[in-house]
């Protein structure tokens, strides 16, 4: 019996990619600069000194790849449009027709393939104008900015593009970007991430405002937004480690989703970050609440949560759920527990638990899982790609994907991360998450074994 059967006929089976970790061209055809850029230029920030110049050249083998996809049997595309390709300044006077023209024949080809495009309107890579000029994210006029370039792309794309995604996990935006300094534009402050997390928010809803008044009555598609979250399990059944693992799932995910579903921040972040957290108006509030038509969701993997003691505890790779000394709590995993080059654990239950509690929390809204992934150090043996881990991963995932919509969860796509290897932020090329191998010097695409299989899934008599 194939996966797929476990699955409403309905249900969305996708993958996704991001415009500035697969397009290349960066200095072609008028795209600006943007912070990702200037960050790679940045001795020491990025693996290798890795950066997004060439990546796959996805802008020249846009066909060749959406190929690939429909081999595989998706039937839908999440891909994120380059703000600096279509603005190169982040302004509305310098509007770059050659970007239009790139996304209109990735789009078209998307559709004469068979193929939804889901277009993710911002991920991370902001014009280095504004960031320079405008003090980029920390400024509340960028979610004007970012509202006037939502609006460009909505009236050249919207005729088709019937699904869209304001913002990729704000989280990573403001606690690895303005926290931890990990991520462009590379700041480090525990003031900074809320504010940058509030002009977030209010960019979004902005966006969603313009497209529901002056484009959703003709173009009748679906606007949302995509955040990440990891589960958090309580690490003993303590009193106080199911508070901490209830308040660092709050500091993730509700941080973001509770002022669109409920209209404020967690009461948990009131209280622990207190003046540092900013404050809603009425009107900002009245925007934020109900501005996405479902529940994006970008999920990796599981840790232990507990009370943090007198040491504070940073957790691995990319750190807490937030700013740790703001949550009072320590994580942890299982050394039993697999892990993948990434070292994040592999803990399918944990996917489960996570999407009943979104469901049980904001009255179980339509949930699209628009990333789940893996990253395996995978390399052609005699021409292929044998790579059982990640086909294991994504079984075992998708497996509890099921069990939740028969529990109840509203739970309507899945889109794997990730469609190709590619440039994986500041670890550089050295982390593969992709269903199909990239050389990074030939630009030779080879469709792993996992391909192969999802092919097998979502196409079980063909």
């Amino acid at each position: 019996m194939s996966l797929k059967t476990k699955f409403p006929t309905d249900f969305v089976w996708g993958t996704a990619t991001s415009a500035y970790q697969i397009e290349g061209a960066a200095a072609l055809d008028g795209r600006g600069p943007s912070i990702w850029d200037a960050f790679c230029d940045e001795a020491g920030r990025v693996a290798n000194g890795d950066s997004g110049d060439q990546a796959c050249d996805h802008y020249h083998r846009f066909r060749e790849d959406i190929a690939l996809m429909a081999d595989m049997g998706v039937t839908a595309y999440r891909f994120s449009i380059s703000w600096p390709r279509i603005l190169p300044d982040g302004t509305n006077s310098t509007l770059n027709q050659a970007g239009i023209d790139f996304y209109n024949a990735l789009i078209d080809c998307c559709l004469e393939h068979g193929i939804q495009p889901w277009a993710t309107l911002y991920h991370w890579d902001l014009p280095q104008a504004l960031q320079e000029h405008e003090d980029g994210w920390l400024n509340p006029a960028m979610a004007d900015r970012f509202a006037d370039y939502a609006a460009v792309c909505f009236e050249h794309f919207g005729d088709r593009v019937k699904h869209w995604i304001t913002i990729n996990e704000a989280w990573v935006v403001a606690i690895l970007g303005y926290g931890q300094g990990v991520f462009a534009p590379g700041r480090t402050s525990n003031v900074e991430p809320y504010q940058v997390a509030h002009h977030l928010l209010l960019a979004h809803a902005k966006a969603v405002d313009i497209y529901r008044r002056q484009f959703k009555p003709a173009q009748s598609g679906l606007i949302g937004i995509t955040n990440n979250c990891d589960w958090r399990e309580p690490k003993t059944d303590s009193q106080a480690d199911r508070e901490a693992a209830q308040r660092a799932l709050e500091f993730f995910l509700a941080w973001f989703a509770d002022p669109i579903y409920l209209g404020n921040y967690p009461d948990s972040m009131r209280e622990y970050v207190a003046e540092r957290l900013p404050v809603f108006t009425e009107a900002e509030r009245d925007l934020v609440l109900g501005s996405s038509d479902f529940f994006g969701l970008n999920h990796y993997t599981t840790m232990y949560a507990s009370q943090s003691g007198d040491q504070v505890q940073e957790s691995a790779v990319y750190g807490n759920g937030g700013l740790s000394e703001d949550q009072q709590i320590d994580l942890s995993v299982d050394p039993q527990w697999k892990k993948t080059t990434m070292q994040w654990a592999v803990v399918p239950w944990g996917c489960r638990k996570l999407l009943h509690w979104i469901a049980d929390r904001y009255k179980n809204p339509p949930i699209y899982i628009t990333e789940n992934g893996c990253a395996y150090d995978d390399h052609p043996v005699d021409g292929e790609v044998h790579d059982q881990a990640r086909i294991d991963y994504y079984a075992a995932y998708l497996e509890e994907c099921a069990h939740a919509i028969e529990q109840g969860v509203d739970l309507r796509g899945y889109f794997a991360w990730s469609m190709l290897d590619n440039f994986e932020w500041a670890s550089g090329y050295g982390q593969r998450f992709g269903l199909h191998y990239v050389n990074f010097e030939t630009m030779e695409r080879i469709p792993k074994a996992s391909a192969r299989w999802f092919k097998a899934q979502l196409n079980p008599e063909g």
